[in-house]
């Protein structure tokens, strides 16, 4: 067993949104040499008298489903791992709610990765239970994959990193230059300048431009020259960052972010552009969380 966290770790329910999580899981399990993890929960029930006696028939069958469940999972990893030989398998069952089973679990992995059910878009976006979960609760990197970007995603198409010049964004950035050194592809680092709705003028937009210029100069340079193979475009943009990443999302593969921006309470375990962005974005999100 490797020492740290390792493998990762992705829940499976054999619905459509798992399906592309175990798809999308499988590739990232293949690009980091890492085992996938495949984790089933079955929620406790509460019964009293006079159907207590039905709980043990209830668990039996919803931990054979649970098998079954896992048993398609691993089909699944062993198709989208195409030409490639698959990554090791590891499947376990969990009693107790999803979402709890999954936070408890990321403590031991490299990755979570988890389906979005949400709607789809901002201002009306909602999370599952499990990626909402996750993403406040969590431990580590945090991947959050719709049903339908994990179908239209471009493998030529570059990564997409959010920069705020936050802790958080530094993490970020590492994860980001690392995925994008395994794709091959290049790195899109995008600083938002404001968090308001609307663009500043004259002196305003000179003063904010040159400060995003200096952050992301800052914050790049010792990541290119650890990765002098991914190429770096980067995009100063006057406006909301979460709406910015959104649009941009569009033609990246997946994009990253940190769990807590410059503009957030420290008490807060969730940024607003983290989640937005998770709810709303075009490809795979990665929302980098801390241990």
């Amino acid at each position: 067993m490797a020492a740290g966290p390792h493998g990762i770790l992705v829940g499976v329910d054999g619905s459509p949104d798992s399906e592309a999580a175990i798809q999308w899981a499988t590739r990232e399990a293949i690009l980091r040499d890492q085992p996938i993890r495949l984790l089933h929960a079955i929620a406790p029930v509460v019964v009293t008298w006079p159907v207590a006696y039905l709980e043990a028939s209830y668990i039996d069958s919803m931990e054979t489903s649970g098998r079954d469940i896992l048993d398609q999972a691993q089909k699944i990893v062993q198709t989208a791992s195409g030409d490639k030989a698959p990554p090791t398998i590891e499947t376990g069952i969990m009693h107790a709610a999803a979402p709890a089973a999954l936070v408890t679990a990321s403590r031991d992995a490299y990755m979570t990765v988890s389906g979005n059910r949400g709607l789809g878009a901002i201002g009306r976006a909602l999370l599952g239970s499990v990626s909402s979960g996750l993403l406040h609760h969590g431990h580590g990197p945090v991947a959050i994959v719709g049903s339908e970007s994990a179908r239209t995603v471009d493998g030529t198409a570059p990564v997409l990193v959010g920069i705020d010049g936050s802790a958080a964004s530094e993490e970020a950035t590492a994860l980001a230059f690392d995925e994008a050194s395994r794709r091959g592809v290049g790195l899109v680092a995008m600083h938002a300048w404001t968090d308001v709705g609307f663009p500043a003028i004259g002196s305003d937009w000179e003063r904010y431009d040159e400060g995003g210029h200096r952050i992301l100069a800052e914050r790049l340079a010792g990541w290119q020259e650890r990765y002098p193979d991914v190429q770096v475009e980067r995009q100063i943009v006057p406006d909301e960052p979460a709406r910015r990443l959104v649009e941009a999302s569009e033609g990246a593969q997946l994009v990253v972010v940190g769990s807590r921006g410059r503009g957030g309470f420290k008490s807060l375990l969730l940024g607003s552009v983290a989640g937005k962005v998770a709810q709303a974005a075009k490809s795979p999100v990665i929302v980098v969380r801390p241990r």
